[in-house]
């Protein structure tokens, strides 16, 4: 079996270690060894397992080590992986045995987490270290960049295009024929009916942009 870490001791890495257990019940592929955080003491115990270090660390391991990267925010996902150096760490993409893809034409890259309930159609290009949480759902023709995060019941339809980076909340809908900019947030429950631009903040129904950055969009009457 291959050795397995999980990124991120918080919620979500521990979902995530749920999600390589319910792997194994079907084929027992993985050994999990424990979490990795910046943000936790060496040796912190995690429902069993133990917190190995941070980046590192993880850097030092001396041992071939397949490693799954539970964290939400793109940009601090894409910097800590950006300073992994470590030629003996792979990125497995991890898929719940569950999850519905079609057979024409789809591709998914490495590093990427793929929760229960998604479903996944027909030509569709996922890149590197993408998460769909539990639930979403991708359309036909679809192009998702790499680093994108998608909470839980995120809906994309056909025909979109998601940049780098982007992070869309729980329960979003993304309209067809669509493009959400690089590093741009959409807030859970945000119905995206307009091209979002780069590196903003959007939110409501129909989703708007209120920040750029730092600077705030004053609000105008339609």
């Amino acid at each position: 079996m291959k050795k397995i870490a999980v990124f991120g001791a918080g919620g979500f890495g521990r979902e995530v270690k749920m999600l390589i257990d319910q792997l194994n019940a079907i084929s027992m592929t993985y050994e999990f060894v424990g979490y990795f955080d910046d943000g936790v003491a060496i040796g912190t115990m995690v429902n069993g397992y133990p917190v190995l270090g941070g980046r590192e660390e993880l850097n030092a391991y001396a041992q071939p080590l397949c490693v799954a990267f539970a964290v939400g925010n793109p940009a601090t996902k894409k910097k800590i992986i950006d300073n992994i150096t470590n030629e003996k760490v792979s990125y497995p993409s991890l898929i719940h045995p569950n999850v519905l893809i079609g057979n024409d034409d789809v591709s998914i890259g490495e590093g990427c987490i793929i929760c229960a309930g998604c479903i996944i159609t027909i030509n569709i290009a996922i890149g590197n270290f993408v998460i769909l949480n539990l639930g979403c759902t991708v359309g036909h023709d679809t192009v998702i960049e790499d680093y994108a995060s998608f909470m839980p019941g995120v809906n994309i339809s056909g025909e979109v295009r998601i940049k780098e980076g982007a992070y869309v909340g729980t329960g979003a809908k993304i309209i067809n024929q669509l493009e959400i900019g690089r590093y741009t947030i959409v807030g859970a429950g945000a119905v995206v009916s307009k091209t979002l631009p780069d590196e903003c903040t959007a939110v409501g129904i129909p989703a708007k942009a209120i920040k750029f950055h730092n600077q705030v969009i004053e609000k105008t009457e339609n």
